[in-house]
């Protein structure tokens, strides 16, 4: 009798385990698929005392940016991405007590990039000129970067879609701060001219800023399908 009642707890035992081991390796597993998801960092440029380009109808770069990049990491984070913004609001990265806060801003964003480590960081921006009927979106990237150069170009292929006629390319650019100083794939978005009386009221205008969002989420998941 004796020997059935250990048999039987050893059975319960060997269950309990086996249980706890499913249990367990379900909870890896799903911490270790929380561990995989491919970061993107999405830059709002400018913000707070530093407004941007000015557009003809007073629009401010600052503001478009960032209801741009919250579309953005809205469409990323329905897709599967863990997405971190540079900001969520009004507000410049630097202190305020910053001698210069704009230098101190632009060192904080790249920072922040690189303690991310990103797949890619996309920088969300306007564009203006001095000759007013200069329009089309633009995508820059370091000239020194292969992978920027191949996901601008990705980038700019995608803003087709907002844009059949646009007819600008990507371009490299070996001055820009946060395309020089990240460690990571970045590229600098310039979504439209603001010195451009009809893509001003364009990129102010909410649909059109949806369709901006759909082309940069398109262009970085086309850019992460080609690196898989």
């Amino acid at each position: 009798m004796q020997k059935k009642v250990e048999l039987i707890v050893m059975v319960l035992l060997l269950a309990a385990l086996l249980a706890a081991g499913r249990h367990l390796e379900t909870f890896v597993s799903a911490d270790k698929a929380e561990a995989d998801k491919e970061v993107i960092v999405v830059d709002c440029g400018h913000g707070e005392n530093d407004p941007g380009k000015i557009g003809v109808n007073g629009a401010l770069e600052k503001d478009i940016n960032l209801t741009v990049g919250k579309l953005v990491k809205e469409r990323l984070k329905k897709a599967g991405y863990e997405v971190a913004m540079t900001r969520t609001e009004d507000k410049m990265l630097a202190p305020e007590d910053s001698t210069n806060r704009k230098a101190q801003d632009m060192k904080a964003r790249v920072a922040f990039i690189n303690e991310a480590k990103p797949v890619i960081a996309v920088s969300v921006h306007q564009n203006s000129y001095h000759e007013p009927d200069v329009s089309g979106a633009q995508v820059f990237y370091y000239s020194h970067s292969t992978e920027g150069e191949e996901a601008a170009k990705i980038m700019q292929e995608a803003f087709l879609s907002v844009d059949p006629e646009n007819t600008r390319q990507a371009k490299a650019n070996d001055s820009y701060y946060i395309l020089k100083r990240t460690e990571v794939p970045t590229i600098i978005v310039e979504c439209g001219f603001l010195s451009n009386p009809e893509e001003a009221e364009l990129l102010t205008d909410e649909e059109y800023q949806k369709k901006i969002a759909d082309a940069i989420t398109a262009g970085v998941e086309k850019y992460l399908e080609s690196k898989s």
